[in-house]
């Protein structure tokens, strides 16, 4: 990959420095020592050896091109990779269509499917931010999902994996954390869910794949898939007028007399921007 042809580079890069620094050491030790056989005319030095460099304006065993061909090659890694260098800091926003069912898992009585709906279809968004350590991204992510019968938004610690492959990056997405669920609105007219105080809680957890694409070095689009699963707890209870006298509202305060629960679940594909720092 990229990556390993900009290590191998790097480090013949520093070889060579190491090398071009180890022979001036060496050159100058030789210089400074005093010649037991100047003068002499025998046109030998001490021990009978030419000090390195001496008539060649080089080092013995330096080749003063080599650290040029180390530079060569850590540029030419820099061309082969991704092209988009370190980048430590990513902004992205994200919106698109999510399917969410409140009962997938387990039902008890989360909200009272004679009058709320319980599985929905509608527009999702979202944003999140920061940091990115190479191949490692970690942040937050919020996200709010708007429905007809009802608002759902998230707020998670993110992680995610991704593998740079030039101008495309694939990845893994990983997150969870806190889920709020309100704005009821219910079929029957005669009460009014959304003003009632009506609301649930509790958390989810997310997994995703996804693809980017860079046409500069600071700016990506792409497209996210994700599944969630949600723990949504109400420990509201509500009274509702004329339940006495309407069915239909009578097996609703049934159910809000009591608290409930679910675990559900929900499928999102959504179009990503981002910015790299």
């Amino acid at each position: 990959m990229g990556t390993t042809r900009r290590v191998t580079a790097i480090l013949a890069l520093i070889a060579a420095v190491l090398m071009n620094s180890a022979a001036r050491a060496q050159s100058q030790s030789y210089q400074s020592a005093p010649n037991a056989y100047a003068g002499s005319g025998s046109g030998l030095s001490a021990g009978g050896l030419a000090p390195p460099g001496s008539g060649t304006g080089t080092s013995a065993g330096y080749d003063p091109g080599q650290t040029q061909r180390a530079q060569a090659s850590l540029q030419q890694a820099d061309r082969k990779d991704s092209g988009r260098g370190l980048k430590f800091i990513w902004l992205n926003g994200d919106v698109g269509i999510q399917s969410l069912s409140l009962n997938t898992f387990h039902a008890n009585n989360l909200v009272d499917s004679h009058t709320i709906a319980t599985s929905q279809t509608g527009p999702v968004y979202g944003a999140g931010a920061g940091l990115q350590l190479v191949f490692l991204t970690l942040g937050g992510r919020f996200r709010l999902g708007n429905f007809s019968a009802w608002q759902l938004w998230t707020l998670d610690a993110e992680l995610g994996l991704h593998m740079p492959l030039g101008k495309l990056e694939p990845y893994l997405s990983f997150a969870a954390g806190y889920a709020s669920m309100g704005s009821f609105s219910g079929a029957s007219s005669a009460f009014d869910y959304k003003n009632s105080g009506l609301g649930a809680h509790g958390w989810n957890t997310r997994m995703g794949i996804g693809l980017d694409f860079y046409p500069t070095h600071f700016f990506s689009i792409g497209a996210l898939l994700t599944g969630d699963v949600l723990y949504l707890k109400r420990s509201t209870h509500i009274t509702i007028p004329g339940a006495q006298s309407d069915p239909t509202l009578a097996k609703a305060q049934q159910v809000y007399a009591n608290d409930g629960s679910s675990v559900g679940g929900a499928g999102t594909l959504t179009a990503v921007i981002g910015l790299h720092f």
